[in-house]
C-alpha cells in the first residue's frame, strides 16, 4: 500500500507536492504524506468569464423614430452590482428622459459608438443595421466572438444572420424568448405588446370626435362609444382594459376559447361565429383557420363594421405576413368620424387600407398605422425592456461569479433549458434557430369531433327568444291560475284579505332587505326584532282582567306582552349602539332627536282624532307598517341607518297606540297593559346593558310565538294571529337560537 500511495505522489503535479522530498521507506513516506491535506493535483475550475472581465454595452438605437433605450439606469446599476462593466453612448437614452448624468450616477461610463459596439456583450432593441452616419453596417462593429441580445426576428431576417455568423457571434433573440411560465419575466414581446395595446387606445381616442363614455347632460346625451378589439393576446387585452375602464362599449374576438374568456373577464362582450373550431396554436399564438371559419369570421366582421365605432386588430402568426381581416369594402362601411387601429402594421396590417407607419384618412376613417407605438411611450417602454433583459442574463447565468450559459438541444418543456435554447438563434456564429422540440409537452384532452346528430341536438336545444318569451309567459300565466284558485277555494273574505296582506308584506321585504350593506346585517338583524315585537299588539288584544289577569289565558297574554316589550326595547337599543360603533370622530353631528316631531305628530295626532270622536286605527295601522317597512329600507345603507332606526320606533309606538285606542281598554286593565310593558321595555334595556339581548332576543320571540299560540285556542278572535305567528316566524327564530 505504501508503494502504490508513494507512485500517486511522485508523479503529481500538484504544486503542494512537487516539491516534496520523497524518502524511501515505510515510516518516512507515511509521515511526508500525512503532512499534505490535499489529495488531488487541480481543484475543480468554474467554466465561463468572470463578471468583471466583461464589458456590456449600450449603443444609440439608430432606427428611425425609434426613442427606446436597452437599459435604464436601473438596469445598468442591476447588471454593475453583479459584477458586469457597462459603457453606455453618449446620448442614448435622451430620447427615454435617461441622461448621461442618470447613466454615470448608475455606475456606466459613456464613450462613443465604436466603444460600446465593440462590447463583450451588446444590448440593443432593434436588430443591427447599417449605421448612416458611419456608412457601415452595426453588424461589422461588433467584437469577434461577442454576445449580441436584441429583436432579431431571425425567420425574417436571414441575411443579418449571415453577417452576425462571420463575426462568429452569439445571439439571443428577444423575440424568441418561449412563451413558459418561467420566462415571464423576460417576455419582452409581452411586455412592447401590453404597452402598444394601452397606447392603441389613447391614440384612438385623441382621433375619436366623442366620449368614450356615454353621458347625459343638460346639452343632451351622448352615446358610448362601441369598440371591436381582434386579438385576445397581450395587447388585445390590455386595449380592452384600458378602453373598458374609459367607459366604452367593448367587443373581443379572438379564434381562442381562452382568449374570449379574458375578454368576458374583463368586461368586455365576446363575439363568436357559429362554426366551432379551436384556434389554439404553439407558444401562445392563433393558428391559420379553415376557409369555412374564415368566411363565418368575414361575415361577423362585415355586420361589425356597420356597428362600431373603432376597430383595434392585433392578429399575428409567427413568422407569416399578418392575415388581412377587414377588406376594404368593409372599411367604407363604416361610419364617418370612425378610426381603424392596426397593431398589425409591422407586418404588413390587418386592414386592407393599412398604410404601414403612418396616419391618413380614408373615406371618413381614420387610420392609424404606426409601427412604433411602444416607443411613442419610451420611457415605460425602456424601462420594462431593461427589467427583461437584466432578468434574463441574471436567468441564464446564476452563478455569483462567473458568466456561462450551456446551450442544450435535449430539453424538457417549461424548463430553463427550454428558455435558454429558445432563445439563443447563434452560438458562436453556427445559426441554430429554429429550436427544436421540447420534450415533455403537456398535453390538453384531445377534443372529440362532435356527429352531425350531436350538433343538430345543441341546435335544437339552443333557446331562441320566442321560446324563451313564452316560458316566461306560461309562468305567469301558471302563477295567475294558481292566485284564481286560491280565490275559489278560499274558505272566507278574511282568509283573501290575509293572503294578499302575506304575499305582498313578503315581496317587500324581499326588496327592501335584499340590497342591504354586509357592515348593516346585524343592526338590520336588531331592528327586525324590535319591530316584530309588534306582535305585542296580539297580547294586548287578549289580556283582560282587571288589575291582575283573571284567567289563564289572560295571564298567558300579559306575559307575551312583556316578552314582546322585552324585545321592542332591546332591539332599537342594540341598534342603536350598532350604529354608534361605526361613527367617526370625523363625522358631522347629529340631531336625531329632531326625529321627536313626525313621532309626536303622528301619535298626538292620532289621540286628538279619537278625542274627537274619529275612528282611524287602520289608517294608523297604515302608517305604522309604512314606517316599519321604511327602517328596514334605512338600515340599507350606512347614510340612512339612523332614519332607519328612528322610523322603527315611530311605526311601533303608533301602532301600539293605535291598538290601546281600538280596545278603548278601562283604567284598571290599561294599568296592567302599561305595567307589563313598561317592566319588559326596562328588562331589555339592562339586558343591553349587560350585552345579554343578542343571545336572548331568539328565545324570547320564540317563546311569545307559542304564548301566542296557546292563547289563541282560548280566543277565537286571535286565532288567524296565533297560528300565522307561531308557523310562520317561530320555526325560524327556533333554528337561529339553536345557533347560540
Amino acid at each position: 500500500m505504501a508503494n502504490l500511495l508513494k507512485t500517486v505522489v511522485t508523479g503529481c503535479s500538484c504544486p503542494l507536492l512537487s516539491n516534496c522530498k520523497v524518502i524511501p521507506g515505510k515510516k518516512d513516506f507515511l509521515r511526508t504524506f500525512h503532512t499534505h491535506r490535499a489529495l488531488w493535483c487541480k481543484s475543480p475550475v468554474k467554466p465561463g468569464i468572470p463578471y468583471k472581465q466583461l464589458t456590456v454595452g449600450v449603443p444609440k438605437e439608430i432606427f428611425q423614430n425609434e426613442k427606446r433605450v436597452a437599459l435604464s439606469p436601473a438596469g445598468v446599476q442591476a447588471l454593475v452590482k453583479q459584477g458586469f462593466s457597462v459603457v453606455v453612448e453618449s446620448g442614448a437614452g435622451e430620447a427615454s428622459k435617461f441622461s448621461d448624468d442618470h447613466y454615470r450616477a448608475a455606475g456606466a461610463q459613456i464613450q462613443g459608438v465604436k466603444e460600446v459596439l465593440a462590447s463583450d456583450l451588446v444590448v440593443k432593441v432593434r436588430a443591427p443595421m447599417v449605421n448612416p452616419t458611419l456608412g457601415v453596417h452595426e453588424a461589422d462593429l461588433l467584437k469577434t466572438s461577442g454576445t449580441l441580445i436584441s429583436f432579431i426576428y431571425p425567420a425574417q431576417n436571414p441575411d443579418l444572420l449571415n453577417q452576425l455568423s462571420k463575426r462568429k457571434t452569439t445571439v439571443l433573440a428577444m423575440d424568441q424568448v418561449p412563451r413558459v411560465t418561467i420566462a415571464q419575466g423576460y417576455d419582452a414581446l409581452s411586455s412592447m405588446a401590453n404597452i402598444a395595446g394601452y397606447k392603441a387606445v389613447v391614440l384612438a381616442a385623441n382621433h375619436f370626435g366623442r366620449f368614450f363614455t356615454g353621458q347625459i347632460t343638460a346639452a343632451g346625451k351622448v352615446p358610448p362609444a362601441k369598440i371591436l378589439i381582434v386579438g385576445g393576446g397581450v395587447a388585445g387585452l390590455a386595449s380592452a382594459g384600458a378602453a373598458k375602464s374609459m367607459g366604452a362599449i367593448v367587443r373581443g374576438f379572438d379564434t381562442r376559447a381562452a382568449a374570449l374568456e379574458q375578454f368576458k373577464s374583463l368586461g368586455a362582450e365576446p363575439l363568436e361565429v357559429d362554426l366551432k373550431e379551436s384556434g389554439e396554436g404553439q407558444g401562445g399564438y392563433a393558428k391559420e383557420m379553415s376557409k369555412e371559419f374564415i368566411e363565418a369570421e368575414m361575415k361577423l366582421f362585415a355586420q361589425q363594421c356597420k356597428e362600431v365605432d373603432i376597430l383595434i386588430s392585433t392578429a399575428l402568426i409567427p413568422g407569416k405576413k399578418a392575415p388581412v381581416l377587414f377588406s376594404k369594402e368593409m372599411i367604407e362601411s363604416m361610419k364617418e368620424g370612425s378610426v381603424v387601429v392596426d397593431l398589425a402594421a409591422e407586418a404588413g396590417g390587418n386592414f386592407e387600407t393599412t398604410k404601414p407607419g403612418e396616419l391618413y384618412v380614408h373615406k371618413g376613417v381614420t387610420h392609424i398605422g404606426y409601427t412604433d407605438l411602444p416607443s411613442r411611450m419610451a420611457t415605460q417602454a425602456s424601462t420594462l425592456y431593461s427589467n427583461n433583459i437584466t432578468k434574463l442574463l441574471k436567468a441564464i447565468s446564476p452563478d455569483k461569479d462567473n458568466f456561462y450559459f450551456e446551450v442544450k438541444d435535449d430539453f424538457d418543456f417549461g424548463t430553463m433549458g427550454h428558455v435558454i435554447r429558445g432563445t439563443v438563434v447563434m452560438k458562436d456564429g453556427k445559426v441554430i434557430f429554429p429550436a427544436p422540440t421540447p420534450k415533455n409537452i403537456p398535453q390538453g384532452a384531445p377534443v372529440k369531433p362532435k356527429t352531425v346528430a350531436e350538433l343538430e341536438a345543441e341546435k335544437a336545444a339552443t333557446i331562441t327568444p320566442f321560446r324563451k318569451t313564452m316560458t316566461t309567459a306560461s309562468a305567469y300565466t301558471a302563477g295567475l291560475t294558481g292566485m284564481l284558485g286560491l280565490g275559489i277555494v278560499a274558505p272566507n273574505l278574511a282568509f283573501s284579505q290575509m293572503v294578499t296582506t302575506f304575499g305582498l308584506a313578503g315581496i317587500v321585504g324581499y326588496h327592501t332587505v335584499w340590497g342591504v350593506t354586509p357592515a348593516l346585517h346585524s343592526p338590520l338583524m336588531s331592528v327586525t326584532n324590535a319591530i316584530s315585537g309588534l306582535t305585542a299588539v296580539g297580547g294586548l288584544a287578549l289580556m283582560g282582567g282587571h288589575l291582575y289577569p283573571s284567567t289563564t289565558s289572560q295571564g298567558l297574554a300579559a306575559l307575551a306582552t312583556f316578552i314582546s316589550s322585552v324585545n321592542i326595547a332591546g332591539g332599537f337599543l342594540v341598534t342603536q349602539r350598532m350604529l354608534d360603533m361605526f361613527k367617526r370622530p370625523t363625522d358631522p353631528p347629529e340631531y336625531n332627536y329632531v326625529y321627536l316631531l313626525p313621532a309626536g305628530t303622528f301619535v298626538g295626532g292620532y289621540l286628538a282624532a279619537l278625542y274627537s270622536g274619529y275612528n282611524i286605527e287602520q289608517i294608523m295601522y297604515l302608517g305604522s307598517g309604512l314606517c316599519c317597512v321604511g327602517a328596514l329600507a334605512g338600515l340599507s345603507t350606512q347614510g340612512t341607518a339612523r332614519l332607519g332606526n328612528a322610523l322603527g320606533m315611530i311605526g311601533v309606538a303608533g301602532g301600539l297606540a293605535a291598538t290601546l285606542g281600538g280596545l278603548k281598554p278601562s283604567p284598571e286593565l290599561l294599568a296592567q297593559m302599561s305595567g307589563a310593558m313598561a317592566l319588559g321595555g326596562t328588562i331589555g334595556k339592562h339586558l343591553v346593558e349587560f350585552c345579554l339581548y343578542g343571545n336572548t332576543c331568539p328565545f324570547f320571540s320564540s317563546l311569545f310565538g307559542h304564548l301566542v299560540a296557546f292563547t289563541s285556542w282560548k280566543s277565537t278572535n286571535a286565532t288567524n294571529l296565533g297560528f300565522i305567528y307561531c308557523f310562520i316566524h317561530c320555526p325560524d327564530l327556533r333554528k337561529r337560537w339553536r345557533k347560540y
